[in-house]
């Protein structure tokens, strides 16, 4: 009951506003703290990341704040999140994490799967799918992938990832429907970053 309430604003547009309000720059420390633990650790893929950004982007707008600085520490815990999952998945720390199936095998088999498809990019692209980005890095660096084309895709996909959904927000937050609407709209941000997972899922399927 107690870890709900504080970490209540996770699921909660409601409770993330309201958080915001009291102080939004520790605000905005806490949701760059959960973007970095869910890319950062392959085992919490389920801190939904693309519905903090967006919320945030809609509170810094509503209140006419400049998305500038929020953006940079957001794009910097991104790239650090990566970063230290891709060393992990490199280390005998990820051999284990895999052997004991902390990780379940059909996320691996999908980060197999976009690695087969589109190679070194997976990195970049699986920013925008949920899951995918916790795995993904992981599983680079278990495949041994190069560190410093890894650097490039990664902090392409981290300031790319953050900036598009945090700006998106800033821009239709200020719509008096989106106002209305905050959850539902939030709710439909992860559902399209979903998509792609599920026709490569449908495709594979197909193949098969």
């Amino acid at each position: 009951m107690i870890t709900s309430g504080i970490f209540g604003w996770l699921v909660n547009n409601q409770a993330l506003m309201d958080m915001l309000r009291q102080n939004w720059l520790s605000g905005i420390a806490l949701i760059s703290l959960a973007i970095f633990a869910e890319t950062g650790l392959v085992v919490m893929p389920f801190l939904p990341g693309d519905s903090l950004l967006f919320a945030t982007g809609a509170f810094l707008g509503l209140s006419a704040l400049s998305p500038l600085g929020p953006i940079a520490l957001l794009v910097f815990a991104a790239i650090m999140g990566d970063q230290l999952n891709f060393s992990i998945g490199r280390s005998r720390i990820g051999s284990a994490i895999v052997r004991r199936h902390w990780v379940a095998p059909r996320h691996m088999e999908r980060a197999r799967e976009f690695f087969d498809q589109f190679g070194g990019s997976t990195i970049l692209l699986a920013r925008f799918v949920p899951v995918m980005r916790s795995v993904a890095p992981f599983a680079a660096g278990m495949s041994g992938m190069r560190r410093g084309r890894f650097a490039f895709f990664n902090a392409l996909g981290g300031l790319l990832w953050c900036t598009a959904l945090v700006l998106a927000g800033y821009g239709l937050g200020q719509v008096a429907w989106v106002k209305d609407n905050l959850a539902s709209l939030t709710f439909a941000v992860v559902v399209i970053s979903l998509l792609p997972l599920g026709l490569r899922l449908y495709q594979a399927m197909r193949t098969r």
